[in-house]
């Protein structure tokens, strides 16, 4: 499996959010969002191959009960399905919903990617054919214990979150709205008003501690 960086921190974003975990963040993916905060995932992929066995002894090493698998996007990973069985303890994939893969998890966080993350030029038209596929969304959170974040920038993203959530018949307890951006800064400003939206919704707004403790650095 090719890996970008494996690292032991606490889980920025979610219902898990502040739980010390380690984390296998994989790379490559089959989306190019706009605003992807790990660009060296995705755009310009980078890590090396490890085996298995290497990435056991490594996520292991640091001693966690959690551990969370990334990207990228994990589920297209070859070995994906290998590794999550063989990980003992808690855990966590996060996904954009797009591949099913018979993977062992105990929470499926899934981040379907709305229409403002479709980027400009060559990748334009396989990301947007790409980034929305209800069917797996409704077999994901049919199997698995799951929540939804979604990455909000505009008060306009709640109608299409909601016509989401109306396709694949998701539980709206599970949904949580998280602001897009890569400065706290930012993130603080528009999470005044996205939570407002989650009151009046009945949704839950997702902190991003990793930006606020460290900034959109590499390996926290």
């Amino acid at each position: 499996m090719k890996i970008a960086e494996i690292f032991y921190s606490i889980q920025g974003e979610g219902t898990l959010a502040g739980v010390p975990s380690v984390f296998i963040r994989t790379s490559g993916c089959n989306l190019r969002c706009r605003w992807c905060d790990t660009p060296y995932t995705s755009w310009s992929p980078e890590g090396g191959e490890m085996t298995i066995a290497a990435i056991l002894a490594q996520a292991r090493s640091y001693g966690s009960s959690h551990y969370v698998v990334t990207g990228g996007e994990p589920m297209i990973a070859p070995g994906i399905v290998e590794l999550t069985h063989a990980l003992e303890g808690h855990l966590t994939i996060e996904t954009a919903g797009t591949v099913y893969k018979d993977v062992r998890c105990d929470l499926m966080s899934i981040s379907p990617k709305l229409a403002h993350s479709t980027p400009q030029g060559s990748w334009a038209e396989r990301h947007e054919r790409l980034r929305y596929q209800p069917e797996v969304l409704r077999r994901l959170i049919g199997e698995y214990e799951y929540q939804l974040k979604f990455v909000v920038a505009a008060p306009a993203d709640l109608e299409e979150i909601r016509a989401i959530l109306g396709e694949i018949e998701a539980d709206r307890a599970r949904v949580l709205l998280m602001a897009e951006g890569t400065d706290a800064a930012a993130i603080r400003e528009r999470a005044k008003w996205i939570t407002e939206i989650a009151k009046r919704e009945g949704f839950r707004y997702s902190p991003r501690l990793h930006i606020d403790l460290w900034g959109n650095e590499r390996g926290v």
